[in-house]
């Protein structure tokens, strides 16, 4: 098997070898490492933003369904604020929201909690930075949905 020509690099002369690759030899693992922290750390920051406004969502979805449910079983307009109050808060809570980012308001068609009438529960929920030192908070916007439920007639 013949070998291929290398110029003049003898077997013995490792100088000629190092000459060989240049003055860049070992700066691609620089290279590497710089174009990781500059694309992959927003990257997976941006996958960790969007994670954070998907569990929002969710929580708001089932605060809202959740609210207007027990809202409609209480024996009175206070009572039925007070559950709903505490299922917007619990529902947030499970997706790690903080109390102070959770809105809620109702509305109530016909007499409330008469029988027939319908609650309609509206839950919004503030989206943040995540990832943020404690105290410090950038709002991105809101998320919010509503449910209706109806008050039963013979419940």
């Amino acid at each position: 098997m013949a070998s291929l020509p290398r110029g003049d690099v003898k077997p013995g002369n490792r100088q000629a070898g190092r000459e060989q690759h240049g003055p860049q030899s070992g700066s691609s693992i620089i290279e590497f490492i710089f174009l990781v922290v500059l694309l992959l750390v927003p990257l997976v920051y941006l996958v960790v933003g969007a994670a954070q406004v998907q569990a929002a969502s969710y929580a708001a979805v089932g605060a809202a369904d959740h609210a207007a449910k027990v809202f409609v079983t209480a024996q009175s307009e206070g009572q039925g604020r007070a559950r709903a109050a505490d299922a917007v808060q619990r529902a947030a809570a499970n997706m790690q929201i903080g109390p102070g980012r959770t809105n809620f308001s109702y509305s109530c068609q016909g007499t409330c909690l008469s029988a027939g009438s319908t609650v309609t529960v509206r839950v919004s929920i503030e989206t943040v930075l995540p990832l943020l030192p404690q105290g410090w908070s950038w709002r991105t916007g809101n998320v919010g949905s509503n449910a209706t439920q109806r008050v039963d007639r013979y419940g």
